[in-house]
């Protein structure tokens, strides 16, 4: 997959089979959307885009509304169209002059002279234009002038991709990993850089690698205890993570830590990344060190338990 950082980066290519939106979560709803873009390219003999925005056109239009999270990172969303066989990304700076365009300057401007939009898939309520006043009839209205297609995204899909994409948050921010992780078709993961801690997981017993996570507006599952998946170096491994603010020595940051299974090796400032496959329990203060010692214990013995449930592929 080609990835374009600014739509002025895109050379027109042959048949182009276009569709738009955030596919935030790159969840079940939005691959039924990429496989009808894939299957109309093959019978045209075309290439696939996706036109996304960054940032979120939400945070440029409102930036006073700190709110808003999203399921995955920008360069998360990229690996997982790329993975899905999208031909290319074009990732364009939403801006508030961007948003200005009347609909027909959109349709002419970007559509056709700088994508070359030969078809485009779309769904009956997707807005786009100065006050959004642009849509679905105005491109049907424009499409024998500009010579394009329009396909429309039956109203069912389109509330799929709407109630799984508030489902998915909704069950992180409640710990319901297993909802989440069956409307994305994937594990809910995150990506972030190995950072020194104050190491007292080590002296506990249970040494953690620390996550910093760059990006603010990533979603982040509620305070607790987890089954997880880590993949380190090209290599993965079992483990038991932590959010929260460690309230047993009164801790003052969130903190995001991963007790990593038969590993010790040394990866302070690598890339980590991090699938959530179960919830175990939520974030607990104890009355000492030596109850969480004992908890940490049996944290770790419904953690392995869990694990051997998934099958052979998670076992330590």
């Amino acid at each position: 997959m080609k990835i374009y950082h600014h739509i002025d980066e895109f050379t027109p290519v042959k048949n182009a089979v276009v569709t738009i939106g955030t596919f935030d979560g790159v969840h079940i709803g939005h691959r039924k959307i990429i496989s009808r873009i894939k299957e109309l390219a093959a019978a045209t003999g075309g290439e696939t885009v996706i036109l996304t925005f960054f940032p979120h056109p939400r945070m440029i239009l409102h930036p006073e509304d700190e709110s808003l999270k999203l399921i995955n990172t920008i360069n998360e969303k990229a690996e997982l169209l790329e993975q899905l066989g999208v031909d290319h990304l074009i990732i364009t700076p939403f801006s508030r002059d961007f948003s200005n365009q009347t609909a027909e300057g959109y349709i002419r401007d970007v559509l056709v002279n700088k994508i070359g939009t030969k078809t485009i898939v779309i769904g009956y309520d997707h807005r786009f234009g100065k006050d959004r006043q642009g849509g679905l009839q105005d491109l049907l209205a424009l499409a024998p002038v500009y010579d394009f297609e329009v396909v429309e995204i039956p109203e069912q899909d389109i509330n799929d991709v709407a109630i799984s994409s508030t489902r998915i948050r909704t069950a992180l921010l409640a710990n319901d990993i297993h909802i989440a992780n069956e409307c994305l078709g994937y594990p809910f993961f995150i990506t972030g850089k190995v950072i020194r801690g104050d190491q007292l997981g080590r002296e506990l017993g249970y040494p953690t690698a620390n996550l910093l996570i760059e990006e603010s507006y990533k979603l982040i599952p509620a305070d607790g205890i987890f089954a997880v998946k880590v993949k380190v170096a090209g290599k993965e491994y079992t483990g038991m993570a932590y959010i929260g603010h460690r309230p047993t020595v009164n801790g003052m940051t969130r903190n995001i830590e991963v007790n990593i299974f038969d590993f010790n090796a040394e990866i302070y400032n690598q890339q980590i990344r991090m699938e959530f496959l179960h919830f175990v329990r939520g974030d607990v203060k104890f009355e000492s060190l030596e109850q969480l010692v004992v908890q940490l214990g049996k944290d770790k013995e419904d953690v392995l338990a869990l694990l051997v449930i998934d099958g052979p592929q998670f076992n330590t």
